[in-house]
């Protein structure tokens, strides 16, 4: 089976690999184009073109896969099937129709349930307790098509979104080669989708990682964990940022107002009141500083208890 295959970040690395070791013919790989990434904003290639070099794949990249030209590149690659994963562009109906068998993507979640860019972030931040990968057929909509197979996990109550994001990407590899074996013996079965019951859910930008104090202690948790490794939650003690980085709910209720500082000890913690409940933070990074537990942070730098976070 000729597959071309089209993703641009880590989580779609696990199903390029699969392929490979599968013995498809892997004729194409298509990533978006090098960005500048590191602090000289160097171009530097993604994940998956690195993985595709490394095993002497043929890599292209296209500023818009909607031209005419690169429909015509592959076209000529001649696929029975395109992969894609987390690839980054709409595919236009002139793509789509390129191969003989269609477009299968692997999406990071139980559709129709949080469709979008960002669905394993979306999903930890609303505090679901199991989530999933999706492949589907590729049509012109978003995360719109028919439902091929699907497989789920839990979601464990302290798992971050980037813990998830790496076993959802090796979950994904296992279910797309499972999607191909059945295509190829004319075994697959397409369900469509619930529109009624689908939820679509935006890009994260950096403002989604400042928390809000007016919430529980559970929401606020539920964002940490969301939001981590990018981009982070935050507040400001005055005018300093503060990053959390690893956080507890507690029930107890303080007394404070949102935000409040209600302990500051370097033997004790950090304890702030929330909308509802109070939240320990465990891990926090200062300005200019490393990640560091929060008793280890309070020996050198000093917070007023009864003081707000905002």
């Amino acid at each position: 089976m000729r597959v071309v295959f089209l993703g641009t970040p880590d989580f779609a690395v696990p199903s390029l690999e699969r392929l490979c070791l599968g013995g498809y013919d892997v004729v194409g790989v298509v990533t978006q184009p090098d960005r500048p990434q590191g602090r000289g904003y160097r171009l530097a290639p993604c994940a998956v073109k690195c993985c595709a070099q490394k095993n002497k794949l043929s890599v292209y990249s296209f500023n818009r896969i909607r031209k005419s030209s690169a429909v015509q590149i592959l076209r000529d690659m001649e696929p029975d099937v395109m992969v894609t994963a987390a690839y980054g562009q709409i595919l236009s109906q002139e793509v789509l129709d390129v191969p003989r068998l269609g477009c299968i993507n692997i999406h990071a979640s139980l559709l129709p349930k949080y469709r979008g860019p960002a669905p394993i972030q979306w999903a930890v931040i609303h505090g679901e307790t199991r989530t999933g990968v999706t492949t589907m057929m590729t049509d012109i909509g978003v995360d719109t098509g028919d439902i091929l197979l699907q497989r789920d996990t839990q979601i464990g109550p302290d798992e971050t979104a980037g813990e998830l994001f790496a076993r959802l990407a090796v979950l994904g590899a296992d279910l797309l080669l499972e999607t191909l074996e059945q295509l190829k013996h004319g075994q697959i079965k397409r369900m469509p989708q619930k529109h009624d019951e689908a939820t679509h859910f935006p890009m994260l930008k950096k403002e989604d990682g400042r928390i809000d104090w007016t919430k529980s202690a559970n929401d606020i948790h539920n964002l940490v964990r969301g939001v981590n490794p990018w981009p982070g939650a935050y507040c400001f003690y005055d005018d300093t940022p503060i990053k959390i980085w690893k956080t507890k709910a507690c029930d107890e209720i303080p007394g404070l107002p949102p935000g409040g500082v209600v302990c500051c000890s370097d033997k004790k913690g950090l304890f702030i009141s929330c909308g509802e409940g109070t939240l320990q933070i465990l891990e926090l990074q200062l300005a200019g500083k490393k990640r560091m537990d929060a008793c280890s942070a309070l020996r050198g730098f000093a917070i007023t208890e009864g003081s707000i976070l905002k």
